[in-house]
């Protein structure tokens, strides 16, 4: 019979590197993304890696995506007349903020996010695992709430995401004119922080360093 110690190391050994198809460099899955092709010959984005068929893999990184496009780079490694979307750069972008502020509105429901400038300043002095701020909002409000987290943490560092405007965040927290929120230590929060954390980097240009010490909630690895 299997040990219980083989059965755990199977569960929490790192997945393989994936190569991507336009840079030729490795890494973990949880920092590239997955495609495949759909039933009318079409490249779809497999974000959560779980579709069926053979997959190719690129670097999760807008330009990356772009480039692969101008290439005509999957039609070469599906070995096949695939439809790939002008606007796929784009769409994947979509997707990434949708999941984003699924998981915040999971978090919500979770009670791990607290909304409204007062409480969430009330909220830092209890204790926060990071911040939201809307991306149209006060420039001044935003510094004071930063400057109390800091306050608060000194050199512990808590993530502050500015990646939505306040309707996004007022539709996925169920409020109106949201321009900040506080989250709460959970898994809920940490899978939202590891969904923006997906999001930067695929808007950040490939030369643009990835943070190697940031832990990928979801996908179980550094990344």
């Amino acid at each position: 019979m299997p040990s219980k110690e083989g059965a755990l190391a199977r569960r929490t050994k790192p997945e393989s590197e994936r190569t991507c198809i336009v840079t030729k460099t490795k890494a973990a899955p949880c920092a590239m993304i997955r495609f495949v092709v759909g039933p009318a010959d079409e490249v779809v984005a497999d974000l959560r890696h779980k579709l069926p068929g053979r997959g190719l893999w690129l670097t999760a990184r807008a330009d990356v995506v772009a480039e692969a496009v101008r290439r005509n780079a999957f039609a070469r490694a599906f070995k096949a007349q695939v439809k790939v979307s002008a606007t796929l750069p784009e769409e994947i972008e979509a997707l990434l903020v949708e999941n984003c502020l699924q998981a915040l509105s999971m978090a919500k429901k979770a009670g791990q996010v607290i909304a409204g400038s007062f409480k969430v300043e009330a909220a830092i002095k209890a204790g926060v695992t990071g911040l939201v701020h809307a991306s149209d909002g006060s420039a001044d409000g935003s510094r004071k709430l930063s400057q109390a987290l800091r306050r608060k943490f000194g050199g512990q560092t808590r993530p502050e995401i500015n990646l939505f405007t306040s309707p996004q965040l007022s539709l996925a927290l169920g409020g109106t004119n949201v321009i900040h929120a506080a989250l709460t230590e959970g898994a809920a929060s940490e899978a939202f922080f590891s969904h923006c954390r997906k999001l930067e980097r695929y808007r950040s240009p490939l030369s643009a360093p990835c943070d190697a010490g940031a832990v990928d909630a979801t996908a179980g690895a550094i990344c």
